[in-house]
């Protein structure tokens, strides 16, 4: 039995087609909400339906350009609280500014912090993401938050192309448990690539491999692709060690800037992401393909609803 009354769903404008795939598995309609700038560059929401007491996702990836989404994501937020929501849950499949979870200089904020402040001051119950950048973005939150994993989707549509000799490879240190959890499923051994990160450019230097890739395919695992600059930098570190074939699977594709060219002209044989974020037909360029997460997405909507486990959809 619902824990309370009537499902409502909403998106804004940072990613409506996901919205309504997570509505097409769940078998309802999208809610009507308008949102949108004023003249004066103020942005205005409305829910065009009564929510009182109802139990409201808003479902919103903090897409670029990320603080406009970010802003409107935080007025629907304080409208459905405004309007008597019976829960809201924010689901925001990218999490932006995960990159900022710790001071790793002088003088600089957590910004990963402050806008789980925001969602929290703001309104919202819960939250529902997928993939943090980092686990410990986790405890910035004083409400619940479940956090979805793409890794076993991403891993089984690798598998079914059954590549020999495979070798699963991750970007740094920090992507060893994607690597770790990919490489589980493919029963594959794997590799670590030491990379440095100069100043607060997006410039990646790859600097040393952990692990045999001669004469192997390697599949390189990341939790995001930004300007491509880390998993490049990866492919190249494996090919000067000797490696084959190089496929690339990550779980949200932000492709920056020039992130497709450079992705296109790597060694990267096929580039596979999920579309937590909108990703246009020419950013994809002849190299990257496209599975959803409307389904998971889907899937935890309806059993946070019904009052039952989310974290049962990975036992096995």
């Amino acid at each position: 039995m619902a824990l309370f009354e009537d499902l409502k769903i909403f998106t804004g404008n940072a990613h409506p087609a996901l919205a309504a795939d997570v509505c097409s598995y769940l078998g309802i309609s999208l809610g009507k909400l308008d949102a949108y700038k004023f003249v004066n560059d103020n942005t205005f929401v409305q829910i065009k339906e009564n929510v009182r007491e109802r139990d409201v996702f808003l479902i919103q990836p903090i897409a670029a350009p990320v603080n406009d989404h970010l802003m409107e994501l935080l007025i629907m937020i304080d409208a459905a609280k405004r309007a008597s929501s019976g829960r809201i849950t924010v689901v925001v499949p990218f999490y932006a500014y995960g990159r900022s979870d710790k001071k790793d200089q002088p003088r600089v904020p957590i910004t990963a912090r402050l806008i789980a402040n925001l969602f929290e001051v703001s309104g919202a119950d819960r939250v529902l993401t997928v993939d943090l950048h980092a686990g410990q973005i986790q405890g910035f939150f004083n409400i619940p938050l479940d956090e979805l994993s793409a890794v076993g989707m991403l891993a089984k549509h690798f598998k079914e192309r059954n590549v020999p000799n495979l070798v699963v490879a991750a970007t740094d240190v920090g992507g060893g448990k994607h690597a770790r959890n990919t490489a589980r499923f493919l029963d594959a051994p794997i590799a670590l690539v030491e990379k440095m990160r100069i100043g607060n450019e997006d410039r990646v230097e790859a600097i040393n491999l952990i692990g045999d890739v001669q004469g192997k395919n390697v599949l390189i695992v990341d939790d995001e692709i930004g300007t491509g600059g880390t998993v490049v930098a990866t492919a190249k570190t494996l090919v000067e060690h000797g490696a084959r074939d190089i496929y690339c699977y990550a779980t949200h594709a932000i492709y920056a800037g020039s992130a497709t060219k450079v992705l296109e002209q790597s060694p990267i044989k096929e580039i596979v992401v999920t579309d937590t974020l909108p990703l246009s037909e020419e950013a994809r360029g002849t190299k990257t393909k496209t599975v959803s997460v409307a389904s998971l997405l889907g899937e935890a909507i309806h059993r946070i609803h019904s009052g039952l486990s989310v974290g049962a959809m990975f036992d096995q």
